[in-house]
């Protein structure tokens, strides 16, 4: 099966209520792992690579990778563009076969942010790219994104739907809480599901996405502590408030932490427990299963995405 776009993916979310996981890819194992959960889920998937992402492992890397699990497996797989940076990025990714891309205008004030993202969606739409926009900012850090707590801005409905309107993005990002990294919450988890339901209301059509979303597994956590981590404290958003956002209208939810802990997890066990060990294939393969385990339970139990291929 070739690449597809999320257009199919979100209509299909929308009309039954569920989300589809956008998984951070940053080399062989990662993919391996993600596709297999999907294949075995029957779950529609977004492969997705950052701009950071793509520095490190290279562009025809990733996309011939992607290609491999393509021929492997028939399922849908979109590969997307995480936080592109700007217009250049984006057209790059487009130029190299991404099927759908996204701009981060964010840190730009509302017009600059229109400016920029339709500059990206005439170019994209023009290749049959489809786009993600972003609105609000969140808190956090992960890759090349760096906001304070203090400069941190949840999304106004009204300008959501104004957003929409003038840029012509296929899907919007809004920020209602979460945040990117693995220190999400210093004290109680608290998601604003009342804007989320403002911004459906008024774009009851338009697909809406969840980033900085992983659930900072604590038993993954808890896994790199054991075998000589140092992460204390991290705490991410829980399962149920991503279930619950999954039934209330959000089509796309963005996970990496989650990814990064169960292969740094996995892989410390086997340098703890086998100091002797020298070969990749010793910790690479388990830290692939477990990054199978924790997307299939994201698919499964969280987004309610299994069984939902088209």
């Amino acid at each position: 099966m070739p690449l597809v776009t999320t257009k199919d993916m979100f209509e299909k979310s929308m009309k039954e209520h569920f989300a589809i996981g956008a998984f951070n890819v940053n080399n062989m194992e990662i993919i391996q792992g993600i596709v297999d959960a999907a294949n075995e889920e029957k779950s529609p998937v977004i492969l997705q690579a950052s701009s950071s992402a793509i520095k490190y492992a290279r562009i025809g890397y990733l996309r011939k990778m992607i290609e491999a699990a393509l021929e492997e497996y028939d399922i849908p797989i979109a590969l997307h563009l995480d936080h592109g940076p700007d217009f250049e990025t984006c057209k790059m990714c487009i130029d190299n076969g991404f099927s759908l891309v996204m701009i981060d205008g964010s840190k730009y004030d509302f017009e600059e942010n229109i400016a920029l993202t339709k500059q990206v969606v005439d170019y994209a739409h023009s290749k049959g790219v489809v786009v993600e926009a972003e609105l609000g900012k969140l808190a956090g850090i992960e890759d090349d994104v760096n906001v304070a707590a203090s400069d941190v801005m949840y999304t106004d409905p009204d300008q959501a739907k104004e957003f929409v309107e003038r840029t012509g993005c296929d899907s919007l990002a809004i920020a209602i809480g979460t945040s990117h990294g693995a220190y999400k919450f210093k004290g109680e988890a608290k998601l604003r599901f009342d804007i989320l339901q403002k911004v459906k209301e008024k774009l009851p059509h338009t697909p809406i996405v969840l980033h900085g979303a992983s659930t900072v597994i604590p038993e993954l956590v808890e896994m790199c502590n054991q075998y000589g981590g140092n992460i204390p404290g991290a705490k991410g958003v829980p399962d149920e408030m991503l279930h619950e956002a999954s039934i209330s209208g959000v089509s796309k939810i963005n996970v990496d932490t989650d990814l990064r802990l169960a292969m740094t997890a996995a892989i410390r066990k086997v340098f703890a427990e086998s100091p002797e060990a020298f070969d990749p294939r010793k910790y690479m393969t388990p830290a692939r299963d477990l990054i199978k385990q924790t997307v299939q339970h994201k698919m499964r139990d969280v987004f309610g995405s299994s069984n939902k291929i088209l």
